[in-house]
């Protein structure tokens, strides 16, 4: 006997989690049963759920042929269990749905060592008809140390008062360590025009690894923000691991410039939980948030929930700071920074628009092209302030239309220089302008070209 009583999807969400496998049952059109274990039911939205299809077998033509199935799903913490009533609907074989339970379903694979048999190969989506509480021995609910909402609230009520773009990736990693607990943490922007994102602001790591690459559609990063949607993994899995190191492939490759480019990520080596939050600035994707432990089963369906309404803060906050207004008269101008003992040589490779100091690596892209520019007129005209907005309307940097992608690219700039205790300094002066500070004699080469030399001592 079972006991009807009004359950709604989202109160059973933590039985969705694929710790334990669900049981599901299904018949034929003659009425045979077949019973079988599930790897995953997926919560889609208060009225659908998505099971995993990973084998053409009995049940899946079961499932075919009556468009009716039963499953059973076990609370992991308390041992309660339900029956859920399904109508099948439709197979889906792409999408933000499929990505998600597919990178589930890595991690589910690796921590069974099923690896070679956890495969994918669509996500069969179900209209909820009853859901049914089935009597079982239960725990009481345990206790959360943490108060999440309590915890959104103030990171809001900070993202808000943020001035500028800086500050705002500085106060959302501060307030993931210090609010939610989160020991690694990281912003990464992303470029369409270069198919990769890069690393802008991290906590917790021993290296920052501010412009370190990730390609689109890599790991849970590059999926989450081509899906648009969230994606969470609890168990440790290689299929969605970034590491520490300088990638294989490009090492490989045997070409100096390229190999010296690459900045090492500055992800877990065996991260066990992850959780990857498109970052959304109005219709436009910049990137992604990201957090991940080396603890398994560390982020739930409300810490998800929780660090969505994060991202969609740090969206708006981003647009807002990033809106040009009129200029202001510059600050007065900083301390120059520590001159170096002999002059340094600038060296910009046109290929990616990588710049060197000296034989040293700063950055590339954008960015690159941005510093490049700066000294050039620097060299050429003695200018140390420069506004934003002839840098948005210079067609030579290729920067997208939207005002945060500039915002964005100079922070990794202003970021870089900084870590690498470069003799250049980039900084904020007023609204809408900046101040190149050079502190002695710099030279500047362009890659198979005549050098410009200025002595700016």
């Amino acid at each position: 006997m079972t006991q009807r009583e009004t359950v709604s999807i989202g109160g059973i969400r933590r039985s969705l989690e694929g710790i334990l496998p669900a049981t599901l049952a299904t018949c034929d059109v003659a009425g045979t049963p077949n019973v079988s274990l599930i790897s995953q039911v997926h919560h889609v939205d208060d009225l659908h759920v998505a099971l995993s299809y990973q084998f053409f077998n009995k049940t899946r033509r079961n499932m075919l042929e009556t468009r009716r199935a039963t499953v059973e799903v076990i609370d992991p913490i308390t041992n309660a269990q339900h029956r859920l009533s399904l109508e099948f609907l439709e197979t889906r074989s792409s999408g933000a749905i499929f990505e998600s339970m597919r990178a589930k379903l890595a991690g589910i694979a690796s921590h069974s060592g099923m690896e070679g048999v956890f495969r994918l190969l669509g996500a069969d989506i179900f209209r909820v008809r009853a859901i049914e509480h089935v009597p079982s021995v239960t725990l009481a609910e345990p206790s959360r140390p943490r108060d999440l909402l309590g915890a959104v609230r103030k990171t809001c009520a900070r993202l808000k008062g943020c001035g500028d773009l800086n500050e705002l990736l500085d106060a959302t990693l501060d307030c993931l360590v210090e609010q939610f607990a989160i020991g690694h943490c990281m912003i990464l922007m992303l470029d369409p025009e270069a198919d990769r994102f890069y690393t802008l602001a991290s906590r917790g790591y021993p290296c920052s690894g501010t412009g370190s690459e990730i390609m689109i559609g890599e790991g849970i990063i590059g999926v989450a923000a081509r899906e648009r949607t969230p994606i969470r993994i609890n168990h440790l899995t290689a299929d969605y691991r970034y590491g520490a190191a300088i990638r294989e492939a490009v090492i490989r490759t045997g070409i100096e410039w390229q190999a010296a480019t690459e900045i090492p990520f500055p992800g877990l080596d065996a991260p066990s939980s992850q959780v990857a939050l498109p970052i959304l600035a109005g219709a436009n994707v910049f990137g992604v948030l990201f957090v991940e432990s080396d603890v398994a089963m560390r982020y739930w369906h409300d810490d998800e929930d929780a660090l969505a309404v994060i991202a969609d803060v740090l969206g708006t906050c981003i647009q807002s700071v990033s809106q040009e207004g009129p200029e202001t008269e510059a600050l007065e101008e900083p301390p120059p920074a520590p001159a170096p003992a002999q002059p340094l040589a600038v060296r910009h490779f046109g290929r990616d628009d990588s710049i060197f100091l000296g034989h040293d690596y700063l950055i590339k892209g954008v960015a690159g092209a941005i510093l490049w520019r700066l000294l050039r007129e620097h060299v050429a005209t003695g200018r140390t302030v420069f506004n934003t907005r002839e840098l948005r309307l210079d067609p030579s940097l290729r920067l997208p239309q939207h005002a945060e992608n500039l915002d964005a690219r100079l922070v990794l700039l202003r970021k870089r220089l900084e870590e690498r205790d470069a003799p250049i300094r980039l900084e904020k002066c007023g609204r809408g302008q900046l101040r190149l500070c050079i502190a002695g004699s710099i030279t500047l080469e362009c890659a198979g070209d005549g050098a410009l030399s200025a002595d700016l001592a």
